[in-house]
């Protein structure tokens, strides 16, 4: 009786951390150790955001599982003590937790289970591309996950042809439980989540790296509603077309010989590694850090006779060793974002998709794609720019917008952006 009392009166966040640490003992965690992982002083922020960010605090952690390191779940816990104002993060992060695991599965497991290739009705996306079956299965997946976290108040995705409202069915579906007081924590929806459920699709049946991309936006508290002829109303596209200066969380999940997790809150940028033993997503590297120069560029050289004149001669200089940094750098492209990036951020280096000729405005999407992945290169001490302006500062006015992304080293990126200004902006492709 009085066990039954003490779990009756508990709130679902507390009983939920009750839970994670009894299945961290479950996994064999018998004794601790001490670490220095975390840090007690808080990671600068950037320019780009720091008059609209509230500053955030990393995680400190005393004693660690010799068994089973820091898990994704205890990270989240720990993040929302330190952080009360980012408490609705633990949920939503344990959702896209959940759904990366099973597009890992579904990713390794597509040439078994029928899953490669493109969908036999010849489906196209918003973006003009043909979708693959893996495409729209991923989607549903992270869609679904998120929408039942109670958190969400509009789903933005690649896949989607607008922006979607998550409708809130908790008080129909518990109206008739006596205890809904104590279980159920009603909510609106605070939270904006925009998301590539799986970038470099194209590349599964070659078993190339493919990988997940989010961010997560505060909802501006407007209704977000979907007219009959599928036009939206103004106070919903106002919600979704955000600056990457306003995002709370992005980052993204790497599917390659392991499956791993990068991503940022504002207070530095966190990496994690999914241990298939235990099921769990588990801490490698809780503050990564950018080198401030690489000796790889990323891009895809065949474009090169569109490009702007100024990353024309950047990059041939690179590739010559005739750079800032007289070294002869190295050619690296996977033609997955995802993967690129990951590489960029652990080695340094420079990652590049501009404008051309063909694509005037670049191809990667402002707010799935290059303002999350902006985002969580500066909070690892990169820069992330269109060649003239920051990622992060852009104000997007359609929901798929398209921008150039360059994004990686501090020194590196500067080169260019030095490049850059020695010639006039008018003559550059992209006018955005």
């Amino acid at each position: 009786d009085v066990a039954f009392a003490v779990v009756h009166i508990l709130s679902p966040s507390t009983m939920m951390r009750i839970f994670v640490a009894l299945s961290v003992v479950a996994q064999g965690c018998v004794g601790f150790q001490a670490s220095s992982l975390g840090s007690s002083s808080k990671s600068p922020l950037k320019a780009a955001s720091v008059e609209t960010r509230i500053e955030t605090r990393a995680p400190k952690f005393t004693e660690v599982c010799g068994q089973v390191g820091i898990t994704l779940s205890r990270f989240m816990i720990e993040t929302s003590i330190a952080n009360p104002h980012l408490s609705e993060l633990e949920s939503i992060f344990s959702s896209i937790e959940t759904a990366g695991k099973t597009i890992s599965n579904l990713v390794r497991r597509s040439t078994l289970t029928g899953l490669t290739g493109y969908l036999d009705d010849g489906n196209i996306n918003v973006q003009g591309e043909e979708q693959k079956k893996l495409d729209v299965i991923t989607n549903d997946v992270l869609k679904n996950a998120l929408r039942f976290t109670g958190r969400m108040g509009v789903l933005a995705s690649e896949e989607e042809d607008a922006p979607v409202e998550v409708m809130d069915d908790a008080g129909d579906r518990y109206d008739d439980d006596d205890t809904r007081d104590i279980l159920l924590e009603r909510t609106t929806g605070k939270y904006i989540c925009t998301f590539d459920p799986l970038d470099g699709s194209s590349n599964v049946d070659a078993g190339i790296p493919t990988g997940t991309i989010f961010g997560i936006f505060e909802d501006r508290n407007a209704e977000c509603t979907v007219l009959p002829d599928g036009t939206l109303v103004d106070e919903c596209m106002g919600a979704t077309l955000q600056s990457g200066s306003n995002l709370v969380a992005s980052g993204y999940i790497l599917y390659s010989s392991a499956t791993t997790m990068a991503f940022t809150i504002g207070s530095g940028t966190h990496m994690f590694t999914y241990d298939e033993h235990i099921g769990e997503f588990v801490l490698v590297d809780p503050d990564v850090k950018i080198p401030t120069r690489g000796k790889i560029y990323s891009t895809n050289e065949a474009n090169k006779p569109d490009w702007d004149p100024p990353l024309q001669k950047y990059v041939d200089n690179l590739a010559r060793g005739k750079g800032a940094s007289g070294v002869k750098y190295t050619s690296r492209y996977i033609g997955s974002m995802v993967g690129d990036v990951h590489r960029t951020l652990l080695y340094g280096g420079i990652f590049m998709y501009s404008a051309d000729t063909q694509n005037t405005c670049g191809k990667l999407r402002l707010l799935y794609e290059a303002a999350p992945m902006a985002f969580l290169v500066e909070q690892a001490g990169g820069l992330a720019t269109t060649g003239r302006q920051n990622i992060m500062d852009i104000e997007p006015t359609a929901v798929h917008q398209r921008v150039p992304c360059i994004l990686g080293s501090k020194d590196d990126v500067t080169e260019l952006l030095d490049m850059y200004a020695e010639t006039p902006q008018e003559d550059d492709i992209y006018q955005g």
